[in-house]
């Protein structure tokens, strides 16, 4: 089942920013992450699939229902990047206050199984100690845990984050992120929108690159960086480091290949000792076995052979420079 299902989205402000046209699909159970640099229309799409903006355009679901139904909103949770609580309530009053707007009555909040599940969700993001202490005097990060205490408090299908980790500190993040897991484990929905590459990379089954509004990539994360989708053959960079190399090394290894490296194979650095590092766009390993085969048949000594490391942050870099330059990623 799809949690969240969108065709040709779009919204922007009398003409301007915003995103437009997002097709986008999110599977039930996952931790998916939008990302995007500033301005990119990340937080444009996540007010209309919490229902705080209407689309001018396209159309979409989310928990199998139109956007801003109460339906899906009634198993929905949201902390939106930017939000404020006021100073002389405790967070015990704060979720109290939360359960009220979630559609349940004052004398619902008060009962014993609703005082247990506010006890349970503060102990659950890191806030049991301050319970009863007012707002005002919380750090940032003390009123980032409240407001996502307030997005899982009903025990959402689907938890919207947005910025979720902007104010922690590492440890923080660390918590986080093993809350994250533990309700993907439970069966939780988990959309993030984050700057916060690292919280990608650790946590997400899948995500989606916004640019000037735009969707330029979606998909399972470990083939959006290349790392899977291959069948095992190898494809893709590989790095090789060496040792001997000398100023017309590159032109013997070109001859010997007959003037088939260039355009596949680049020096990435070298240094005075002859140690060397080059890096390959290779269609399978056996062309990389190739290439070992050839250094050391010229004298070199391989030090090591294998695929280039897979980073989000190259690829987030790769996906924006490919926009500004007008290719298509």
């Amino acid at each position: 089942m799809m949690i969240i299902d969108t065709a040709d989205l779009t919204k922007t402000y009398n003409g301007r920013g915003g995103c437009r046209g997002i097709t986008l699909q999110v599977p039930e159970g996952c931790i998916f992450g939008l990302l995007g640099p500033n301005g990119a229309g990340k937080s444009t799409f996540v007010k209309m699939l919490a229902g705080l903006h209407r689309p001018d355009s396209g159309q979409a679901t989310v928990l199998g229902q139109p956007l801003g139904r109460p339906e899906a909103r009634r198993k929905l949770g949201y902390l939106p990047e930017l939000f404020r609580f006021q100073d002389w309530l405790t967070p015990v009053e704060v979720l109290r206050f939360h359960g009220q707007l979630g559609g349940l009555r004052p004398r619902e909040t008060r009962a014993d199984s609703f005082r247990s599940r506010i006890r349970d969700t503060l102990e659950l993001v890191g806030l049991s100690e301050a319970a009863n202490r007012r707002v005002g005097g919380f750090s940032k990060g003390m009123q980032q845990r409240l407001g996502l205490a307030c997005a899982l408090l009903l025990e959402p299908e689907l938890v919207i984050l947005d910025e979720p980790s902007s104010a922690l500190d590492p440890i923080g993040r660390y918590e986080i992120r093993t809350l994250l897991k533990q309700l993907r484990g439970r069966g939780v929905t988990v959309f993030l929108n984050t700057h916060l590459l690292e919280d990608v990379e650790e946590l997400c089954d899948e995500a989606a690159f916004l640019y000037g509004g735009e969707l330029l990539a979606a998909g399972p994360l470990h083939k959006l960086l290349g790392m899977a989708g291959e069948g095992g053959s190898g494809r893709g960079n590989w790095r090789f480091r060496l040792g001997g190399w000398l100023p017309d090394t590159w032109t013997e290894l070109n001859k010997a290949a007959g003037g088939a490296l260039s355009g596949q194979l680049s020096l990435t650095e070298a240094d005075e000792s002859g140690n060397a590092l080059l890096s390959a766009r290779v269609s399978d390993r056996e062309q990389a076995g190739y290439l070992c085969s050839l250094f050391i048949a010229n004298g070199l000594t391989l030090y090591e052979s294998g695929p280039e490391p897979h980073s989000l942050e190259a690829w987030f870099l790769r996906m924006a420079k490919s926009r500004q330059g007008g290719a298509t990623p």
